[in-house]
């Protein structure tokens, strides 16, 4: 089969390898039908992520077809349409039973990190049980691949570590998939204001016809000043969601006292903490990996139309067009670029 192979820093390739097999119980093997490029791949293709080795199939994110099931597997079977969640989770471990399923004993984020991911025209899916869902009948299978990832993550990591209310000030700082996964979803809590950071005027006017009802152009003067002139004490929410200093540095200085910087970005590099700052305002700071807990439920307001991912979706693809594909995510500004679907078939 042909999938995308990660050959150390900035080496990817569309090659041919192995078809997965079934190699415990509780694995599935899918045939992948849509996929799509994260920004945590363009991490690991910068050598962000060193656990990841060359060889690698990357991809995390998909939906597709139940080719084979091990005999452990009772909830699906072969010719079910499934979504692959980016987290595998056992189910049985304490992590899992604290539906904290990003560290899973036996699973966690390991498709295209720790094992052969999505990108690919066959993979291998562990503890299939709790790591497949089930595709409803008539359901837009584009807008169900932005609920392997981004979908869970900007609301999980962003929206509900950062504590959004009603009546809230919320600043997102980057306009990429996340972050528009964090707008949509944050507007689950009515925030008074929602102000958009970013260096792209595209995706900024973008972010406007989502919800946002404020935007900043990083690029254009300073964003602090601009972000507190335009609120009284600063943000009560800021969430960071690209994964670089410079964006983690515009958020602590934004938040108000009291209020909570939720990090939703992949870092590569330290930051500097302002501890100093910080500690005087109460500011609370978290951090995290998704859990993908809250996928049923994003599912569900996805069937609903409550929430609509497609419009996410920027590009379309071939598998034969891999290639392309990344070189048109990896040049985003340029491109007008947000979310891109690869199909196959």
């Amino acid at each position: 089969m042909k999938a995308v192979v990660y050959q150390g820093p900035g080496k990817k390739e569309w090659t041919s390898v192995p078809v997965p097999a079934i190699q415990k119980p509780t694995d599935a093997i899918v045939r992948i039908t849509r996929t799509t490029i994260c920004g945590t791949d363009l991490h690991i293709l910068k050598g962000d992520v060193p656990a990841v080795t060359p060889g690698r199939v990357l991809g995390h994110e998909g939906v597709g077809v139940v080719e084979a099931v091990g005999d452990g597997v009772s909830n699906f079977r072969p010719g079910d349409r499934v979504l692959i969640s980016c987290i595998t989770s056992c189910g049985k471990c304490g992590y899992c039973k604290q539906q904290m399923y990003s560290h899973c004993a036996d699973g966690g984020w390991i498709l295209g990190h720790l094992i052969d991911g999505t990108q690919a025209e066959y993979v291998r899916i562990p503890h299939a049980d709790n790591s497949l869902y089930p595709i409803p009948e008539g359901a837009d299978e584009e807008a169900l691949v932005m609920l392997s990832d981004i979908l869970p993550t900007g609301f999980e990591i962003g929206v509900l570590y950062g504590q959004v209310k009603p009546g809230d000030t919320v600043a997102i700082v980057g306009a990429g998939p996340i972050g528009m996964a964090a707008l949509l979803t944050a507007q689950f809590y009515s925030p008074a204001r929602i102000i958009m950071v970013d260096l792209d005027d595209n995706r900024l006017e973008m972010a406007k016809t989502f919800g946002a009802t404020d935007t900043v152009n990083s690029g254009r003067g300073d964003p602090v000043q601009a972000i507190l002139d335009m609120t009284e004490d600063g943000v009560d929410v800021a969430i960071e969601a690209v994964g670089v200093p410079p964006t983690f540095d515009i958020c602590q200085k934004i938040v108000r006292p009291g209020g909570h910087l939720a990090n939703v970005g992949v870092h590569g590099t330290k930051v500097d903490l302002e501890l100093q700052n910080l500690w005087i305002r109460n500011v609370t700071i978290t951090t995290g990996l998704v859990n993908t807990n809250t996928t049923p439920m994003l599912l569900k307001t996805v069937q609903s139309g409550t929430l609509k991912p497609t419009n996410l979706v920027t590009h379309r693809f071939g598998f034969d067009e891999f290639m392309k594909a990344y070189e048109v995510f990896g040049n985003a500004s340029k491109e007008k670029a947000l979310k891109v679907i690869i199909s196959n078939g």
